[in-house]
């Protein structure tokens, strides 16, 4: 049971799906609405949380409460430009809080909370999960979460931190580029030999809110990514902004009235223009646009051509071309070398965007993907092999980071004060070992060599090497540090340990001696330098690797003298929630979850009542059912027992506690059954009728 329990999620700016490794295949969830597809909404009312489905099903008439598009504040503090330039599209209540931090304000149980960004992010997670479990009807721990490839490390930092409140354990944040190639390369069966020039394919990932486009080398068995780029400012949603910015200059011309005051009724323009634009993909003749009671009581009409929506979109589709042009800068490919374009992403299929990704790369595209689940599927793919309850066929992953990554410090003793540990699109993940020479605990500065387009800052965190100290003999300590980019992308310092010289004890030369004497026993012919030179080696087995620099030649022929390497405390101050808020959002999403609950069994027990009424009064007034085996007068009572119950249902038990509706219940099923009450005969009704449900 354990090997279903792998699942791959694609965290989509609109939607997202979860897909599962089993049964030898990977298959996409469905959900509690039997689509693949579960919006990327949370909403609140007074008595629960609504999720997914039906939060988006009731985003026009719950607009304050109403929560979407949070993917792009994650990570982000309030004054972060591209929050500002989000806040325009968001109808929902967000203030700065006293770190800088962004907090959406909902009206929840009747009284007004704040939420951070990881924290409806959980929440969203945890109905995933929970869509997770029903269909697979086992718990669900394991998973890899997909993230945008251009995502910094404070971003996928609020993601691990997101994902760690809904209770899941992320094996791996799994770039979404990555997971369509995964996706394409693992079912190929005719991928070059490991020996043989590779296959480099393009994916062309379009989405809701961003684009990104990567170049992958396959051989068989495994793929390497070569170069991404991105354009986080262009997706699907700026097509439909433009559209509906251009259809509100006409109501307010033509209608005399303006779209901006009213959140609800913008709201509804950009899904009429969202449902445009889809028919513009398969149709290029004038549409029409049709609100009916738009804003006050008025019908609105337009139309638009799909040749006037790429006139008003240039500017938009050259910035595409722009970002296929550096992608294939940076791979260092020539088209010719290029064997062919994949497509993913919803808003991939814009025949502009297709148009233009088949002139930059001088190839017809294709669609072997699905275009929409391709991400999911590759996530659950990674998972399966990360995980140690799934046998799945090998297949290497190399990824890569796509900014500059450096370290600075203190400079003592004529070195450089600074490095770049990681160049850009270096592939991941990698460590490195780094030497320094020091008497005293020492500070290492992460942070970006050049500053990421789509994030304000390039500082990533520092990291404290503790505990130095110097030599018996007064020197400075030789320090060995180990930087890493992990699976996630993100950059730690994963050890780091002083390298001590010591004179062996009493015990250890005696240990040797004894040692010599026995390989002499054996070995009578061998010559005593050889016995030095097994010496010296077993002497170097014990020291960690030398970084390159470090000369080894004059040591030859010289006794080695014995190291310890003593483990080091790294302090670490990163980005993303302290232990302490984690802890909170964790018992804080855990009562959330029991109110939610609570509430669906109080609202079952409300509809198992108004159900059996329902029920029982069509099997009384049907001949073939109940009405044959009951007196009129019984009828009678029954008839009036059911109008008192469902009266009381609409009006004061409304709004009752589960317990009360359990109990109405059992004494209508307990009246039904009326021979046991009355102390009548139970009139002709057989024995098996009377306790009927």
């Amino acid at each position: 049971m354990a090997a279903m329990s792998v699942i791959g999620i694609d965290f989509g700016n609109e939607s997202c799906y979860v897909a599962v490794a089993r049964a030898g295949g990977i298959e996409t969830i469905a959900n509690d609405y039997s689509l693949r597809s579960t919006p990327s909404c949370v909403a609140f009312s007074g008595k629960n949380r609504i999720l997914g489905v039906a939060a988006k099903n009731q985003m026009v008439t719950n607009v304050k409460n109403t929560i979407h598009g949070f993917k792009r504040l994650l990570g982000r503090k309030y004054n972060d430009q591209q929050v500002q330039s989000e806040l325009r599209f968001l109808p929902y209540k967000i203030t700065p809080q006293a770190d800088g931090s962004i907090g959406i304000h909902v009206q929840y149980l009747e009284e007004e909370h704040v939420f951070s960004p990881e924290q409806i992010t959980a929440m969203l997670f945890t109905k995933l999960k929970d869509i997770s479990e029903t269909a697979l009807q086992t718990a669900v721990n394991d998973c890899v979460i997909s993230v945008p490839s251009y995502y910094t490390q404070a971003e996928r930092q609020a993601l691990l931190d997101a994902a760690k409140i809904a209770g899941l354990n992320v094996l791996r944040l799994f770039n979404e580029t990555t997971a369509t190639a995964l996706c394409y390369g693992i079912y190929k069966q005719d991928l070059p030999a490991a020996d043989g020039p590779p296959r480099n394919i393009v994916f062309v990932d379009c989405g809701n809110a961003s684009l990104q486009v990567c170049i992958c080398a396959f051989h068989k068995g495994k793929l390497k990514m070569l170069a991404s780029a991105a354009d986080y400012q262009f997706g699907g949603r700026n097509i439909d902004i433009i559209m509906a910015e251009h259809f509100s200059k006409e109501f307010k011309t033509r209608y005399n009235i303006d779209v901006h005051t009213n959140p609800r009724a913008y709201l509804r323009l950009l899904a009429e223009a969202e449902k445009l634009k889809k028919q513009m993909s398969a149709n290029s003749t004038t549409l029409h646009l049709n609100i009916e009671c738009f804003m006050e009581d008025k019908d609105v009409h337009a139309e638009m051509k799909r040749s006037d929506m790429e006139a008003l979109c240039a500017h938009l589709f050259e910035r595409v071309e722009r970002t296929l042009k550096q992608c294939l800068l940076d791979s260092k490919l020539k088209v010719e070398e290029i064997h062919s374009v994949e497509l993913a992403g919803g808003s991939s299929r814009v025949p502009s965007i297709k148009r233009l990704v088949e002139e930059v790369f001088g190839r017809p595209i294709s669609t072997t993907l699905n275009q929409d689940e391709a991400v999911a599927r590759g996530c659950a793919l990674q998972c399966a092999m990360l995980s140690p309850a799934v046998r799945v066929r090998d297949f290497s992953v190399t990824d890569i980071q796509p900014y500059p990554l450096k370290l600075t410090w203190d400079a003592t003793q004529g070195e450089e004060g600074e490095m770049e540990v990681f160049g850009h699109n270096h592939p991941i993940p990698f460590s490195k070992m780094l030497t320094f020479y020091r008497s005293n605990p020492f500070t290492l500065t992460a942070s970006y060599s050049i500053p990421p387009s789509s994030y304000p800052q390039s500082y990533i965190g520092t990291f404290t090497i503790k505990n130095v100290k110097a030599t018996p003999e007064g020197e400075s300590a030789k320090v060995k540090v180990k930087v890493r980019v992990n699976l996630n992308g993100i950059l730690t310092v994963a050890s780091a340990s002083l390298i001590e010289k010591r004179e062996p004890t009493q015990q250890e030369k005696e240990e040797e001696e004894a040692q010599q004497q026995q390989q002499q026993q054996n070995n009578m012919d061998v010559d005593s330098t050889d016995k030095k030179d097994k010496s010296d080696q077993e002497a170097q087995a014990n020291e960690p690797p030398a970084p390159e620099g470090d000369d080894k030649g004059d040591d030859k022929g010289k006794k080695k003298i014995p190291i310890r390497t003593v483990d080091l405390p790294i302090e670490a101050n990163v980005c993303g929630l302290s232990l302490r808020d984690l802890d909170a959002a964790v018992e804080k999403e855990g009562k959330m979850v029991a109110e939610d609950k609570q509430e669906k069994e109080r609202v079952d027990a409300r509809n198992a009542l108004e159900e059996y009424v329902y029920d029982l009064r069509a099997k009384l007034s049907e001949e073939n059912q109940l009405a044959t085996f009951i007196t009129e007068v019984d009828k009678e009572t029954l008839y009036r027992t059911l109008d008192d119950t469902e009266n009381w249902l609409y009006e004061e038990g409304e709004d009752c506690q589960r317990q009360i509706y359990s109990e109405r219940l059992t004494r209508l099923k307990g009246s039904f059954a009326f021979g046991k009450e009355t102390g009548k005969e139970k009139s002709n009704m057989p024995e098996n009728l009377a306790n009927m449900p």
